[in-house]
């Protein structure tokens, strides 16, 4: 295999999860009955400009179909995060209605309908339709397509551009990385702002956290790789945040190569600094990553059994993608766990991929209360948590496996 980015061999592997089906392909009824399509799960680090990345596998246009499942306005902890940064962005950049905002992978519209509700002009890009669809009830302009440079240069010439564009959590999720960063440009105002924000991966590494390693996500990134891939396509960071979602995230802006209306912070520096201290780019840091993977799995597996052998039920809080990861590796079934509780309809009365096990609404817990909620989507366990205890009835223990082992 070569490197997405800079074309170079790519051989140190970081962590093999097995072959699994993609993390959001969840079953129907009629889908039980015929064989699920799988793929090898692994991770490998380019030693030439330290991209991390899955082998190439599985084709995005499988990945993110027509009908895909994931909906970020049923977190409200995302929720907030998109309130947030719209209000960050509208006074840093001085945006108002003569702006416009332009969000690739607006899935179903949370955050561009926050600069929406201010008057700014709003344009989202998001290929599945389901998503789209959502965000078009709000009143959205969304253009069902894949976002590459060819897409972006007609966009362009059609008339749009961007003087904020914003790419959360989609960076990682394409296979073509350079050509979407070449699209990002393409896009973007002569003096616009580009914000990337992505699962940070010092955080990844160092946390252990295997579960948010699938098919889905091409690329892990830390600063070092993300200004290489930036810079390839004519993008120069100037600010860096680091961000507690998804286990740690990083957001990084970027303005055009050219452009001179921001200096570059001394967060990237600092940042910089810090990943040279690690070992970032350095074969050393990834090692052992696939021992602290496998011990996570053993503990969680142990937990289960242990459950079992007691007469204790466990249930699944969180129809997640990281979860599919996690039952996935752990190999579990509906022998150790009955079922999986989420609060979005398009899941609801569906299978996750590869454990086939059955995704319910709440009310099944508060009928049938279990003994155990593990929470699969870890990184909003306090959100769940509140959630479950304002339910009548509720009695059971929290339990999370990722980073560790935590009951109670």
């Amino acid at each position: 295999m070569r490197c997405r980015h800079c074309g170079e061999p790519v051989d140190l592997v970081l962590v093999d999860l097995g072959s699994t089906p993609p993390s959001n392909s969840y079953l129907t009824e009629e889908n039980l009955r015929s064989p699920e399509p799988c793929f090898p799960l692994r991770v490998l680090v380019c030693e030439s400009c330290w991209l991390v990345q899955t082998e190439d596998f599985a084709d995005a246009t499988l990945l993110f179909s027509a009908d895909y499942a994931y909906f970020s306005g049923y977190s409200s902890t995302w929720v907030e995060h998109c309130r947030d940064f719209a209000d960050e962005a509208m006074d840093r950049f001085d945006l108002s209605k003569a702006n416009r905002v332009v969000e690739v992978a607006s899935n179903d519209g949370t955050l561009l309908n926050c600069f929406n509700t201010r008057g700014v002009r709003c344009t989202g890009i998001e290929p599945t339709a389901s998503t789209a669809a959502a965000a078009r009830i709000l009143g959205l302009e969304v253009l069902e397509v894949f976002l590459d440079d060819a897409v972006a240069t007609k966009l362009a010439t059609d008339g749009l551009t961007a003087d904020l564009l914003v790419a959360n959590n989609v960076i990682a999720h394409v296979p073509d990385i350079v050509g979407f960063a070449n699209g990002c440009r393409t896009l973007l105002a002569e003096d616009g702002v580009a914000s990337f924000e992505f699962q940070y991966l010092v955080e990844l590494i160092e946390g252990a956290l295997f579960d948010t390693i699938y098919h889905e996500h091409f690329s892990y990134l830390s600063l070092t790789s993300a200004e290489a891939v930036l810079e390839t396509a004519g993008l120069k960071v100037f600010d860096v945040e680091q961000l507690p979602t998804h286990g740690g995230s990083l957001r990084v802006y970027a303005q055009r190569a050219e452009s001179t209306r921001f200096d570059t912070s001394d967060s990237v520096r600092r940042l910089r600094d810090r990943e040279a201290s690690l070992g970032v780019s350095s074969p050393s840091f990834y090692s052992g990553f696939q021992e602290r993977a496998d011990s996570i799995r053993g503990d969680l597996t142990g937990f289960l059994v242990d459950a079992k052998a007691q007469g204790k039920s466990v249930v699944g809080y969180g129809a997640a993608a990281k979860g599919n990861t996690l039952l996935n590796y752990a190999r579990v079934t509906t022998d150790l766990m009955a079922y999986v509780v989420d609060n979005n309809p398009a899941k609801q009365g569906m299978y996750l991929p590869g454990s086939q096990i059955p995704i319910v609404d709440e009310q099944r817990i508060v009928d049938e209360p279990p003994d155990f909620a593990l929470i699969l989507p870890w990184n909003i366990r306090d959100e769940i948590t509140r959630r479950l205890e304002s339910l009548d009835g509720w009695s059971g223990a929290i339990v999370t496996a990722v980073p560790e082992l935590r009951v109670g």
